[in-house]
């Protein structure tokens, strides 16, 4: 089964907005209707990315990880070059964080194996400002299900950042049923050992800002179980993704860490560095 839209994309009144947020179902305004299966069934996948100039970084990771994944939620296959004008079309000239959510408007909760046809909902909010604050973080036993998709299954990634906040925290960084660290709400972690960047070995979302980091090849990158005896040994720690690039992390737990570290802003500064790729 393909995914096909029509190349030529339609002529429209305009795109929904909602909240500050603007919408367009396959390159159209989307309605209430089509939107209910989302909301109602919450089965899907996406990917976010930032749009500068209609250039985005690893554009072409992103375009991976909706084709890949189309296939493991609805065996279908994903037109990549469809959802690049798709993206383009909805992100005009501005700077934005375009969201990019494959579903199927007319799957049933009961027979969720019958083939559907899923869409493209783009939607886009204006980027925010490259300055984020350093995180603190609590850490807490969680596994998401399955770990390697970008589903739209977000309701226990999003109580555990609730929970955390709460508790005077600013997001939630998981462990695996062995301790291990693994990711975060909604990004990835990383480590400074003083010679080399240390990602966990763990059931994750493999992150495209997390590979874009990993390819300047400098400092050297390695992979290791890391539980948090293990990370309180760490100089610095990080979390990326497309929305905020490379963010240092201050605390996890009661361990703290040195925020202002050369190396994460040498990362931050070679990552913003990197040529994205044209829509």
């Amino acid at each position: 089964m393909r995914v096909e839209t029509e190349t030529a994309l339609p002529v429209s009144a305009g795109p929904v907005w909602w909240n500050g947020v603007m919408m367009e179902l396959d390159g159209r305004p989307v309605t209430p209707d089509e939107l209910a299966a989302l909301a109602l069934y919450n089965y899907g996948h996406f990917t976010t990315m930032r749009v500068d100039e209609g250039r985005v970084r690893g554009l072409s990771l992103h375009l991976r990880r909706l084709v890949n994944d189309c296939q493991t939620l609805f065996t279908a296959d994903l037109d990549p070059d469809m959802v690049r004008k798709l993206v383009r079309r909805a992100s005009g000239d501005s700077s934005v964080i375009a969201r990019v959510t494959v579903y199927a408007p007319d799957l049933e909760l009961n027979r969720p194996e019958r083939a559907v046809e899923p869409h493209v909902l783009v939607t886009t909010r204006p980027a925010p400002e490259r300055a984020f604050p350093p995180l603190r973080l609590r850490s807490v036993s969680y596994v998401r299900d399955l770990p390697a998709v970008k589903h739209v299954g977000l309701f226990g990634t999003i109580a555990q950042r609730r929970a955390a906040q709460l508790d005077g925290f600013d997001d939630v960084l998981f462990l695996d049923d062995r301790s291990r660290i693994s990711e975060g709400a909604t990004w990835n972690i990383g480590f400074y050992d003083g010679e080399r960047l240390v990602w966990p070995r763990s059931e994750y979302l493999p992150g495209v800002t997390m590979a874009l980091v990993k390819s300047l090849g400098h400092p050297e990158t390695t992979t290791a179980d890391l539980d948090l005896a293990a990370a309180a040994t760490m100089h610095a720690a990080f979390v990326t993704n497309a929305g905020v690039g490379v963010r240092p992390v201050s605390v996890i737990d009661d361990i703290p860490y040195n925020d202002d570290a050369i190396m994460i802003r040498e990362l931050s500064k070679a990552y913003l560095a990197i040529r994205g790729e044209y829509l």
